[in-house]
C-alpha cells in the first residue's frame, strides 16, 4: 500500500476551496469563508457534488475523501486555516477572542517552543466547523445495509428518530495551568472519555524535577455542543419477519437540535466504531459498538413552521389561491384513488389546515386543532383515508386501538440505559405534537385506555404523576379516529346513540362525527365498481377533470394558509348565535337526537369557519364560511337524515318546498334569493338539480314566480 501524501492532499483541498465556482460563477467557498471570518456563520459544508463537478478534479482524491472522511475533515480544516480571509465587518470580541489575544501576547516568554504539549492546537483557534456532505443523488442505505466494509467511510442512511438526548458540552481541547512554571498545557480530546493530566509535562518542570500540579482551566478550554440520538429503520426497509434495527448517531456543533423524536430524516455521516467504557467494557469484552458521526441532516417532511417557499412554489400557490374552486380541488386531491366521500375529504382537508390557537390574557387556551371521528360500516375506506392523511401531514403517527395501551398513547416512565435515571418516553400523542394522530379501530380500545385521550383532546396536554415524576407534556395534536358502530354494521332499527356506543364526554370533543353508511344504491354501486376496477387495472385514479395536486404541493399550500389567523367580524355574531340556537332547538324537539350538541359544537363551527377562511387566504371569516361549516355538520349525519325522510314519507321535491316556505315565513319575506335557497337546502343534504326541479314544478302550479336570469323566487300571496 502506497503512502498517502497528506500535504499534497491539503494543497488539492486548498486549490478546490479557492477556485471552485458555482453555476453563477461566484467563488462559493471563499464567500462562505468570508462569512465565517465576519462571524456570521460557524459551519462550512463541503459538498462532494461540488468536488465531483470541479474542473480540475482528481478522481483518486475524491475516492480518498469518501473512504477516509474523518482524516479529510481535518485536512480541509487546515486548508481553511491557511485560506481564511481578513474580516470585512467589525464584530464585538467575546471571551474566546480576549483569551486568544492574551495568549498570542504572552506566547513567546511563556512558552517552550520545543515542547509538543505547549504547542497550541489549531482547534482552539478555530471559530468554524467543517462538515463533508454526501451527494444528494443516489439512494440512502437502510441501517441494516451498513456493513463493516463502510467503517470510516461517508455513508448516507435514512430512518426515523426515536429518541434524543439533551445537548451537552463535549470537551475538545483541555487547557491546564501549571502551578510551578505557570505554563499553559494543551491536551486534545478525540474520544468520548479522556485521562486528565496531573503532572506538568513541560521541560522546565522536568529539568527542575518539580512535579508541578496542573489545574484544569474550564474557562480557557474549548467545548463543542454534543447530542446523541437513536435512529431506527423505516418500516418499508425491514424484511419480512424481522424487527427494525437501530443505530446511535452523534451530532456535534451546529448540527445539534436539528432533529426531534418522530422525525423521518436522511443523514450523511461517518460510520465509526467506539469501544465501550467503564463497567460496560468489562461486560462487553472485545466487542465494540458502532455509531454514525453526523455530517448533514435532511428532513423528508418539513414542519409547517419551517417551510420556506421557493420562488416557483410561491407562484404556484398564488395561482391556486386565485382559483375560485380551490377548496374542491384541494379536497379531491386527497386520496383521489378513493371513490366519492367528497365531503369527508373536505373535512379532512380542514383538519390538516386547522384553526389558529387562541391564548387569552389570563393564560387560558382555546384549541385550534380539529378532531374528526369517522364511524362507518366495514369497507368504506376509512383506514385508507387515515393512512393517506398521515402521508400528507408533515408529522403524523398512526396507531390502532387494540395495539395501543394507555401509556403507549400518552407517556411511559422508563430507565435510561445511559444514566440509569427514570426518564419519560413520549407516547404516540406526544410524538404527534403539532401534527396528527390517527387512531384506527377506535371502538375496540379498552375503556381505561380511551380515557387517556380525553385530556389531550380538550386541554392538549398529557399530565403525569408516576415514579416520582410529576409533569405535564404538550400534545397539541389533531385526533383523527376511525371506528365501527356497536354491532359491526349500523343497525337502522336502533337509535343513533346505541349504534355509536361512545361516551357523550368523548363525542362532544369531536368537532365532526362522520357517519358513513353503506347503502345499496344501483347507480352509485355501478359507478363505484367501475372506479375500483379502473384503479386496479391502471394503478391510478380516473381523471378528475384536473390534475390532482401532489402531497408536496398540498403541504406547501397548507403551510402558507396556516400562517393566517382569521378573525370573526362583528356582523356575524348574531348569525352564529341564531344558527347555534336553532340546532339546539331541533335537537330538543327530536325523539332520538342524532348528535350531542353542546357549547363545544359552537366552538367547532368557529374552528371550521376559521379553517375555511385560511384556505381562501382571508383575514376575516365570511358568512359563506359559516354556512359551509354548518353544511358539513349537517352532512356528517346525512345518511341518517335521508333515512328519516323516507320514514316520514316526504319525497325530495315536497321537502324542498316545505323548507323554503318555512324559511320565508320565519323571515317574513315574500322574496327568497336563489343563493339563500341553495344554502338552506344543501344543509339538509339536497342537490342543486333537485332545487331546480322543485322550482319548475311549483312555478307551473303558480305557487311562486321565478326570475328568468337570477332564479330568485317570489311567492304569490294567495
Amino acid at each position: 500500500m502506497k503512502d498517502f501524501d497528506f500535504e499534497a492532499d491539503k494543497a488539492l483541498a486548498k486549490d478546490f476551496l479557492a477556485n471552485f465556482a458555482d453555476a453563477n460563477g461566484d467563488a462559493k467557498y471563499m464567500n462562505i469563508l468570508q462569512e465565517v471570518a465576519n462571524r456570521k456563520i460557524r459551519s462550512v459544508q463541503i459538498d462532494l457534488e461540488d468536488l465531483f463537478n470541479y474542473k480540475d478534479l482528481d478522481e483518486e482524491f475524491l475516492r480518498r475523501v469518501t473512504e477516509n472522511t474523518r482524516r479529510y475533515v481535518g485536512i480541509f480544516a487546515d486548508a481553511i486555516d491557511e485560506l481564511m480571509p481578513e474580516p470585512t465587518e467589525a464584530f464585538t470580541d467575546d471571551d474566546h477572542d480576549i483569551l486568544m489575544t492574551q495568549r498570542s501576547d504572552d506566547g513567546p516568554e511563556n512558552m517552550d517552543s520545543s515542547d509538543p504539549n505547549q504547542k497550541m492546537p489549531p482547534e482552539i483557534k478555530r471559530y468554524f466547523e467543517v462538515y463533508i456532505r454526501a451527494p444528494s443523488k443516489g439512494r440512502p442505505f437502510a441501517i441494516r445495509e451498513v456493513k463493516a466494509s463502510q467503517i470510516g467511510q461517508l455513508v448516507k442512511i435514512s430512518g426515523i428518530v426515536t429518541r434524543c438526548s439533551d445537548v451537552k458540552p463535549l470537551m475538545q481541547v483541555a487547557v491546564y495551568t501549571c502551578e510551578e512554571c505557570g505554563f499553559e498545557i494543551y491536551q486534545e480530546v478525540t474520544a468520548r472519555v479522556f485521562m486528565p493530566l496531573f503532572v506538568c509535562p513541560s521541560k522546565r518542570c522536568y529539568t527542575n524535577q518539580a512535579k508541578g500540579n496542573l489545574i484544569l482551566q474550564l474557562r480557557a478550554s474549548k467545548f463543542l455542543k454534543f447530542q446523541e440520538a437513536k435512529i431506527q429503520e423505516l418500516a418499508e426497509h425491514v424484511p419480512k419477519g424481522h424487527i427494525p434495527r437501530a443505530m446511535t448517531v452523534h451530532f456535534r456543533g451546529e448540527l445539534t437540535r436539528k432533529v426531534a423524536p418522530g422525525d423521518v430524516v436522511e443523514l450523511s455521516g461517518i460510520f465509526l466504531p467506539i469501544p465501550y467504557v467503564g463497567f460496560r467494557a468489562m461486560r462487553a469484552g472485545l466487542v465494540a459498538d458502532t455509531y454514525l458521526e453526523a455530517m448533514s441532516v435532511t428532513h423528508f417532511k418539513k414542519q409547517y413552521e419551517e417551510y420556506e417557499l421557493r420562488g416557483d412554489e410561491e407562484e404556484q400557490i398564488a395561482r391556486l389561491a386565485a382559483d375560485g374552486d380551490i377548496y374542491n380541488k384541494l379536497a379531491r386531491s386527497l386520496a383521489p384513488e378513493i371513490f366519492g366521500h367528497e365531503d369527508i375529504k373536505k373535512a379532512l382537508l380542514l383538519l390538516l389546515v386547522g384553526a389558529p390557537h387562541r391564548k387569552l390574557k389570563d393564560g387560558m387556551k382555546i384549541r385550534g386543532d380539529l378532531h374528526i371521528c369517522l364511524m362507518g360500516d366495514p369497507g368504506v375506506a376509512k383506514s385508507q383515508l387515515l393512512k393517506h392523511i398521515i402521508n400528507v401531514a408533515p408529522r403524523g403517527v398512526y396507531t390502532t386501538g387494540k395495539g395501543s395501551s394507555g401509556v403507549g398513547l400518552t407517556a411511559a416512565v422508563q430507565k435510561d440505559p445511559v444514566t440509569n435515571e427514570m426518564v419519560l418516553e413520549g407516547g404516540a400523542l406526544v410524538l404527534a405534537d403539532m401534527g396528527i394522530c390517527a387512531i384506527d379501530e377506535f371502538d375496540k380500545m379498552d375503556e381505561s385506555d380511551r380515557t387517556a385521550i380525553h385530556e389531550v383532546m380538550e386541554q392538549q396536554t398529557v399530565s403525569i404523576a408516576k415514579a416520582g415524576i410529576t409533569t405535564s407534556l404538550n400534545a397539541r395534536t389533531a385526533v383523527l379516529a376511525a371506528a365501527n358502530p356497536a354491532w359491526g354494521r349500523y343497525d337502522l332499527r336502533r337509535t343513533p346513540a346505541e349504534n355509536i356506543n361512545l361516551p357523550p364526554a368523548l363525542l362532544s370533543r369531536f368537532d365532526l362525527l362522520w357517519l358513513i353508511l353503506d347503502r345499496a344504491d344501483m347507480d352509485n354501486d355501478l359507478e363505484m365498481a367501475r372506479h375500483v376496477v379502473y384503479v386496479h387495472q391502471n394503478r391510478e385514479s380516473p381523471s378528475l377533470g384536473f390534475t390532482p395536486l401532489d402531497p408536496s404541493v398540498l403541504r406547501a399550500y397548507i403551510s402558507a394558509a396556516r400562517r393566517l389567523s382569521p378573525s370573526i367580524p362583528r356582523d356575524l355574531e348574531e348569525y352564529l348565535a341564531s344558527a347555534y340556537s336553532s340546532i339546539r332547538q331541533e335537537e330538543a324537539k327530536s325523539n332520538s337526537p342524532h348528535s350531542y350538541t353542546t357549547v363545544r359544537t359552537l366552538l367547532s363551527i368557529l374552528r371550521i369557519s376559521a379553517a375555511l377562511a385560511r384556505l381562501r387566504f382571508s383575514e376575516t371569516v365570511a358568512q359563506s364560511d359559516v354556512d359551509e361549516a354548518l353544511r358539513l355538520m349537517q352532512m356528517s349525519k346525512f345518511s341518517l337524515y335521508s333515512d328519516d325522510r323516507h320514514k316520514s314519507g316526504l319525497d325530495a321535491i315536497s321537502d324542498i318546498y316545505s323548507i323554503l316556505r318555512d324559511e320565508a315565513a320565519r323571515t317574513h319575506k315574500m322574496d327568497v334569493g336563489y343563493a339563500h335557497a341553495l344554502n338552506w337546502i344543501s344543509r339538509k343534504g339536497y342537490s342543486e338539480a333537485q332545487l331546480k326541479e322543485c322550482l319548475e314544478e311549483y312555478a307551473a302550479l303558480n305557487v311562486w314566480q321565478i326570475h328568468p336570469h337570477t332564479f330568485d323566487i317570489r311567492f304569490i300571496d294567495a
